[in-house]
């Protein structure tokens, strides 16, 4: 049995060192729950600039919103650097593995990115999202297939795909294909829909499934932030959503709006072979004389 928890909780954005003081605590509230293993969303630290279109439109972008970009570059953070030494200790001081997403500050380039923590504090990985959906493209540079880990742990097999990287089925596939067992979805999508698509990924790769959303509101953004829902403080801009679900598809916790939580549940790992007795979508059901996927691991850069 190993428990778990995901973490529901919303930067402060564009104050990074305020941020490392939220993860420290939820990394402490998840630990007192017993967990072994915590789940941060999408871009907690370095934020998620939801309703802001850094000043672009098609052939133009403004003095303002090149300045918007120069704040939320400087929000962003190396890997290695600081705030995951600050994280290390965290996971080292609690025992507990941890997955945080992250902005990821390389070179001139950022990207969105979930670091794994051992419970020793080792910086065991890292995941680059792979596709930025719409705006994400104007602030995110793309990821490789370098870092497409599944992670073997006490815990269990670890891996995580980014949002809307949940919507591309080769990319499922390749987690499945490397016998993930418990599959971290950080996330800041809000939508109804989201649920049932983890629900269905559940079903699917006969896996564990932790859903990490961010919660946000207009208050936790700087005074001259102006998204376009709206500047009343008590706005939300991310309501959540964050659940766990068991290799059936069945709620361990379900989702949960409006608020920060810490939501724990204990995982019972023969559940996954019981699961995978009628359906494996790389085994058994998988038919490799019709179908076959190729994924390049190769790390792209410019300059070899």
């Amino acid at each position: 049995m190993a428990r778990v928890a995901v973490v529901q909780a919303g930067s402060v954005l564009f104050d990074t060192p305020a941020t490392m003081d939220k993860l420290r605590r939820f990394a402490a509230e998840a630990a007192s729950e017993g967990a072994r293993l915590a789940v941060f969303p999408e871009a907690f630290v370095g934020g998620y600039p939801k309703g802001i279109d850094f000043g672009a439109r098609v052939g133009s972008r403004s003095p303002e919103g090149r300045e918007w970009f120069r704040r939320y570059y400087e929000s962003a953070i190396a890997v290695p650097g600081p705030e995951t030494a600050s994280m290390s200790e965290a996971a080292a001081e609690h025992r507990m593995h941890m997955v945080v997403g992250v902005i990821e500050r390389d070179g001139g380039t950022l990207y969105c990115t979930a670091l794994f923590f051992g419970a020793d504090g080792a910086l065991l990985a890292k995941h680059r999202k792979l596709m930025p959906t719409a705006m994400e493209r104007l602030i995110w540079g793309m990821g490789d297939g370098s870092t497409l880990p599944v992670l073997e742990t006490p815990v269990g097999r670890i891996g995580a795909v980014i949002c809307w990287e949940n919507y591309m089925p080769l990319l499922r596939t390749a987690m499945y294909a490397q016998g993930i067992e418990i599959y971290c979805a950080p996330t800041v999508d809000d939508r109804d829909m989201w649920a049932a698509s983890m629900r269905h990924i559940a079903v699917e790769g006969r896996c564990f499934v932790l859903s990490s959303a961010q919660y946000l509101t207009r208050a936790d953004c700087p005074s001259d932030y102006e998204p376009f829902q709206g500047n009343d403080p008590g706005t939300v801009l991310i309501r959540g959503g964050s659940s766990i679900i068991g290799p059936l598809g069945e709620e361990l916790v379900s989702s949960v709006y409006g608020r920060e939580a810490v939501l724990a549940a204990d995982l019972d790992m023969s559940e996954i072979p019981r699961a995978k007795f009628d359906f494996d979508a790389v085994g058994h059901y998988a038919r490799p004389d019709i179908f076959e996927l190729r994924v390049d691991r190769t790390s792209r850069s410019l300059v070899g």
